[in-house]
């Protein structure tokens, strides 16, 4: 039987998650999207070669790939949905309580990506952390 989850794990994912999604896009201009894409659409060129932004992109769909199957499988649409609330809500309190302005778009999009990057976090973790709360295991089924 599987190890149980541990803390390091769940951090090791919830990380990678983040890295994922903010090394996508980020509003700091620090992202593969702000090196790769965004110089061909103003046709500026920029350092380094082609060759090396598409294995990064190819890289990058992959990781994606991997995070929203993982997450399909173990939360499903229903519980996509239902942690798209609550960050939705989140977005909502920190308005109210003045962390993020309404009016600000970085701060706002700040706070969509870390929700994107939870959302795959815990599509990630969700199957361990199942198990370790109801004992039970989760299964695919088969033909």
């Amino acid at each position: 039987m599987a190890e149980s989850p541990r803390l390091g794990g769940i951090a090791a994912r919830a990380f990678a998650a983040l890295l994922l999604v903010f090394g996508t896009y980020n509003p700091e201009g620090f992202s593969y999207f702000h090196w790769a894409i965004a110089p061909m659409r103003t046709g500026i060129a920029t350092a380094g070669p082609a060759s090396v932004k598409v294995l990064v992109g190819i890289v990058l769909i992959g990781a994606w790939g991997v995070f929203i199957n993982a997450t399909r499988r173990s939360i499903g649409i229903g519980g996509a949905l239902l942690i798209i609330g609550l960050a939705a809500c989140l977005t909502w309190v920190l308005m109210d309580f003045g962390v993020v302005s309404a009016s600000s778009s970085r701060g706002i999009t700040h706070v969509v990506l870390f929700c994107t990057a939870m959302l795959l976090a815990v599509g990630m973790n969700w199957s361990h952390l199942q198990r370790r709360l109801s004992g039970q295991v989760d299964m695919d089924p088969t033909d």
